[in-house]
């Protein structure tokens, strides 16, 4: 069965960075559209970001995904945390090689989360 495993997680303080990891396990994430999400208690899932088959690295802002095909991963750096950066961060994989929009209900497999806490 489909596993996806995030790790990375942690506390950091405002302004620092962190790299989260999303190793597939009975999954080639080569072949699908990856993504991240994060979730606040009480908030709706938001997307983070997301990476197609093509893309061996994409950026926005403060943010960049990469992917490792051949450790069948995907990473997620973040730089300049602030507070409100802070949720528990999933790992998802569509099911298809081709990103749409960035939505919870585009993905099919999840990971079980990993925690960030930034303080101020």
């Amino acid at each position: 069965q489909v596993q996806l495993v995030e790790s990375g997680g942690g506390s950091v303080q405002s302004g620092g960075s962190l790299r989260l990891s999303c190793t597939a396990s009975e999954y080639t994430i080569s072949a699908s559209c990856m993504g991240w999400f994060r979730q606040v208690p009480g908030k709706e899932r938001e997307g983070v970001a997301q990476i197609s088959t093509g893309a061996a690295f994409t950026v926005n802002g403060r943010i960049s995904l990469s992917r490792d095909n051949a450790k069948n991963t995907v990473y997620l750096q973040m730089n300049n945390l602030t507070p409100e950066d802070t949720a528990i961060y999933y790992c998802a994989a569509r099911g298809r090689a081709g990103c749409t929009s960035l939505r919870s209900s585009e993905y099919n497999y999840w990971g079980q989360g990993t925690q960030v806490t930034v303080s101020s």
